[in-house]
């Protein structure tokens, strides 16, 4: 199994999101990647109407426990535990022979690599993870921009991006809608690398360990 790469595990805190196991080659910054204003989606008066309820949902949702099991475009698979509350805070842990983990504080997205004891710390703002992991979820704030909307099957996927800088990443959640449960998300960078996380019996309104969420960097670590 392919060792998971930095840009990849940020991946898949991405947004839920932290925002991986796989993807290869560096991550790259919001403030490098090309980007221009996002354009957003014409929907329909349906969609908008779904839109909401997906909104609606996510509110109600402060806390999660999951197992999940993530693949990316370049063919990886891992598997392993997230943990989420909002808002701000995420944890994600890679199952051996991974020695990956990702942890989401509140200000900060820190990715530790233990194979290379190196810890790695992105602004929470600067990754897609963000959006899904805003004190409230508004897909018509501003910041936030629906770029493509899909439903059959008994899903419901939403595209979404930062207003300002879509090159940061495409963050899509993927929604049960009958009822409405969150089922899965992806994430596209700036590099066109696709990580997608799908959660198995998800456990919502879950009581959660703030320890959970504290990161206390390992001796000898260096930070990137």
């Amino acid at each position: 199994m392919s060792r998971p790469t930095r840009r990849a595990c940020l991946s898949a805190a991405a947004t839920l999101v932290a925002g991986l196991a796989v993807a290869g080659g560096p991550f790259v910054p919001a403030a490098q990647a090309q980007s221009s204003r996002a354009q957003p989606y014409l929907m329909t008066t349906q969609e908008a109407v779904r839109l909401k309820q997906a909104a609606a949902y996510l509110n109600t949702v402060q806390s999660m426990r999951a197992r999940f099991a993530q693949t990316s475009s370049r063919g990886n698979y891992v598997e392993g535990t997230v943990y989420m509350r909002r808002p701000g805070r995420l944890r994600i842990e890679y199952d051996p022979p991974a020695q990956i983990l990702v942890v989401a504080n509140g200000s900060y997205v820190i990715y530790e690599d233990g194979e290379l004891e190196q810890v790695n710390y992105i602004g929470l703002g600067d990754t897609p993870l963000g959006i899904l992991l805003r004190e409230e979820v508004e897909f018509t704030d501003p910041d936030i921009t629906v770029t493509g909307m899909r439903h059959g099957g008994g899903l419901l996927e939403i595209d979404l991006v930062e207003t300002e800088d879509p090159g940061q990443g495409v963050l899509t959640l993927v929604f049960a809608d009958s009822p409405m449960e969150l089922r899965q998300w992806r994430v596209r960078d700036a590099q066109n690398i696709e990580v997608t996380v799908t959660l198995f019996a998800p456990r919502f309104g879950v009581d959660l360990d703030s320890d959970l969420f504290k990161y206390q960097e390992k001796a000898g670590f260096q930070r990137q």
